[in-house]
């Protein structure tokens, strides 16, 4: 596990700049450096030591020095692939997973991703054809960013890095302002700056003579469902599937541990590192004073039931401390709160462990949100209750919430208008259309232009021939909440720790797999994740399987209406500096008072205003300054010159 970065400026590559571009870097990886260079081309390398403690040292070449490559992340395959690449006639001088990207790529060329297996963003420079080659693993764990203005390419494992450059001049990307107060997050290829892209998951990029391509390489199959009628078999080969994930993850020369949440997925793979270790787990878990999002009492359960080595830490909000710390770590703005305690247990795990695996990606695959239950309930009501008469239900029961002040109507009636809305609009969780508009300034909105957000989303809603609703929703949340704010989330909330972490819940062939299991058999009869469920339960805790779906919530209500009150405060309402020029302030005092009064639960929205607030007095640059449109854009996995 490393952070990456680099250049191509033909003639002008500086080693200083490039090293000051590392030195931004060193948490993602403090073990060492390393580094490339030539008139052309400078590749960093900064190293968090797992594999290959002594000899895995990057940048990496081979045997002619003729390709370097650096690697951010982890090859889970790279003994099978060394093998067949040995037999080849490939001569390998470490025991590095990092090694064999580099006598892939003399066998297949761009084609080298598509054998690897593990999470992973790769900068390789073959030195002969004077040609850079960025990848990224299929799910988005690991990032990438580049910046590309005809001339020079940067790119960097974050964004702090690209803006060592003397070239680096930023300005804010109005989409992608729209879009966090949306979504809570920057979706890709979008970043927070226009002059700067994240290569989408399963994409590589290739720059050769100043031209510069981006292909996609991968992409989920949820178009042919099996056709195997007997439940038994797919518990079977589930099952096997998840043991030989976690038993990937499991090669490390540094000690490793687990995240533990108390639901189904961590607990799955805790128990599975248990059948294959022969010492007990190293566990870590994260509670909270208030009984209502305290999970700690189902982790011991899961703990005791497999012997772990358990290890737990209350959260509590101190606001000048923590909150200030996690928003020293994000490059962009990021409004999902789970991050707090995200940032906390990795903080616990890395006292103890280098390698943490968690539970992330099992409610994508497996349909564990109640939000999926929620899209397919109101699609049923759309097709119930179609067109004019449904507008006519909206408009009824909108009218009654205004009018009595009922939280119930109010509830029903944004569901109403939530079903009848195209499934694009429905993921708009934070500030709808409408609230975007009276959040912003006249100013803020023109320069946004159209609110279109939901085109990203409904793009890939109509990526493939999905045979039902259930699997089109499964694809887009794969596609966009996974890589935008959970796997973000993870990696820089780990990383801020140099701790690494491991899913094998998003192990590629499982994903694959899972993708082709016939939607009742996820979702069934009310019962989320039900085949997952059903392999659960062979050695997890009954209590544990069946308990209701809980997230990694935060107590944000309450600890707005008390010790956050003048955190709130301070950053939204006192300081008239900064981003306050982007919002209407009548709009924010309603959102706070509301909210402080007991009114109304405004506390995600207010949470993402206040992370937007301290990321641009960290990172933000003049909010009207104008810079070039980027040279290249990637949409669907194509370019776009």
């Amino acid at each position: 596990m490393c952070g990456i970065c680099g250049m191509v400026s033909p003639g002008r590559v500086d080693a200083d700049v490039l090293r000051r571009m590392s030195a931004t870097l060193r948490h993602r990886g403090p073990d060492e450096e390393g580094y490339y260079t030539d008139a052309d081309v400078g590749l960093a390398s900064r190293r968090l030591s797992v594999i290959d403690l002594t000899g895995g040292k990057m940048p990496i070449t081979n045997e002619s020095g003729s390709v370097w490559v650096v690697q951010n992340g982890e090859i889970y395959n790279f003994r099978t692939l060394r093998r067949d690449l040995e037999s080849r006639g490939h001569r390998f001088t470490t025991r590095s997973d990092t090694e064999v990207i580099v006598h892939l790529y003399e066998e297949y060329g761009t084609s080298l991703f598509e054998h690897l297996r593990g999470m992973f963003a790769v900068a390789l420079w073959d030195r002969a054809r004077s040609l850079l080659l960025l990848g990224r693993d299929p799910v988005g764990k690991k990032p990438l960013y580049y910046s590309f203005d005809g001339s020079t390419l940067l790119f960097a494992s974050e964004l702090k890095a690209l803006r060592q450059h003397p070239q680096a001049h930023f300005s804010l990307d109005w989409q992608a302002v729209n879009h966090y107060f949306s979504h809570h997050y920057v979706p890709e290829p979008l970043s927070i700056f226009r002059e700067v892209r994240k290569l989408p998951p399963g994409h590589w990029l290739e720059l050769q003579h100043g031209n510069l391509r981006v292909q996609s390489y991968w992409k989920l199959d949820f178009e042919h469902p099996f056709t195997e009628t007997d439940e038994r078999w797919y518990v079977e080969q589930l099952h096997e599937r998840l043991q030989h994930a976690v038993r990937a993850r499991l090669v490390s020369d540094v000690p490793l541990g687990a995240f533990l949440s108390g639901g189904v997925d961590s607990a799955t793979v805790v128990g599975l590192m248990s059948q294959s270790l022969d010492s007990p787990v190293k566990t870590f878990s994260i509670g909270f004073d208030d009984e209502t999002f305290d999970e700690l009492r189902h982790a011991r359960v899961v703990a005791r039931a497999f012997g772990t080595d358990h290890h737990e830490e209350i959260l509590k909000p101190r606001a000048t401390d923590l909150v200030e710390r996690l928003a020293d770590q994000l490059d962009e703005p990021f409004g999902d709160p789970s991050a707090l305690p995200t940032y906390l247990v990795s903080q616990v795990a890395r006292r103890e462990v280098t390698v943490a695996l968690s539970g992330d990606g099992g409610d994508e695959a497996f349909a564990g949100y109640q939000s999926h239950r929620v899209h397919l309930r109101d699609e049923a009501f759309h097709r119930r209750v179609p067109g004019p008469l449904g507008a006519l239900a909206v408009g009824a029961v909108g009218l009654g919430a205004r009018v009595s002040g009922n939280t119930r109507l109010r509830r029903t009636a944004g569901a109403l208008r939530r079903a009848h809305r195209p499934l694009a609009q429905r993921y708009c969780n934070v500030f709808d259309a409408d609230g975007r508009r009276q959040l912003f300034t006249r100013e803020t909105l023109a320069e946004i232009g159209a609110l279109r957000e939901h085109e990203y989303f409904a793009a890939h809603a109509r990526a493939q021939a999905y045979p039902d609703f259930l699997s089109r929703i499964l694809a887009v949340d794969t596609a966009t909440y996974l890589p935008g704010d959970i796997l973000v989330k993870t990696d820089r909330m780990s990383m801020a720790h140099s701790l690494e972490v491991r899913c094998p819940l998003l192990d590629q062939e499982l994903l694959e797999f899972a993708a082709r299991i016939p939607s009742h058999l996820k979702l069934h009869q009310g019962v989320s994740k039900y085949v997952f469920k059903r392999v659960a339960e062979r050695f997890v805790p009954h209590e544990i399987v069946h308990r209701e779906k809980r997230g990694f919530g935060v107590p944000l209500r309450a600890w707005f209406r008390g010790e956050l009150r003048d955190l709130v405060r301070e950053h939204l309402l006192q300081n008239p500096n900064g981003a306050h020029s982007l919002f209407n302030r009548r709009t924010v005092e309603r959102l706070v008072s509301e909210h402080e009064a007991g009114r109304w639960d405004w506390s995600l929205q207010l949470w993402s205003l206040m992370m937007f607030h301290l990321w641009y007095d960290r990172h933000g640059t003049n909010p009207r300054a104008a810079g070039p449109a980027p040279t290249c854009d990637t949409v669907q996995g194509t370019a776009r010159d």
